[in-house]
């Protein structure tokens, strides 16, 4: 975890590790983050919080960053920066600005919170999470279990120790 005098740079991104998947967020300064928050996605809930992915509609909130991160373990992100050229950090900040309290549709596959975030930095929504080999797995099993809250949770673990396993090779 990083520590608590940590103050970064506005247009940071910030990945928060959850249990089962990563949060993203975007630094603002002051310690704030401005991150879409589907109405499961809590601090700290882990298993839980996986029910985001049935999510239709999520807020832009504009919080700080000790709670949305709470006791999870987080990091400076910027992985996009050799690929794209960021955008500049107050254009990051006022567009992210702008989106507070909005309402947005909320898709895992196709805009979730670390698209959001990315779109603001680079203007590209990319997620990771999402095309990389533990979605295909986690993809099909949702599929599987759908309606059955348990089930998806087993397929989440079961998908996450997937990718654990080829990210190690």
């Amino acid at each position: 975890m990083t520590p608590q005098w940590w103050e970064g740079e506005p247009g940071d991104l910030i990945e928060v590790s959850r249990s089962l998947y990563q949060h993203w967020a975007v630094y603002i300064g002051d310690g704030l983050v401005v991150h879409l928050v589907p109405p499961s996605e809590v601090a700290g809930a882990g298993a839980s919080s996986v029910m985001s992915v049935a999510a239709q509609r999520a807020v832009v909130k504009k919080e700080k960053l000790s709670e949305v991160v709470g006791t999870d373990d987080w990091k400076v992100n910027n992985d996009l920066d050799e690929k794209y050229e960021p955008h500049q950090t107050d254009i990051i900040v006022k567009e992210a600005l702008q989106l507070v309290g909005t309402e947005q549709p909320y898709d895992i596959v196709t805009w979730n919170c670390e698209h959001f975030a990315k779109k603001l930095r680079y203007g590209k929504a990319e997620s990771w999470q999402v095309s990389g080999p533990m979605f295909s797995v986690f993809n099909s099993g949702l599929v599987a279990a759908a309606g059955h809250e348990e089930d998806m949770v087993e397929v989440v673990v079961s998908a996450t120790m997937i990718q654990s396993d080829s990210l190690s090779q």
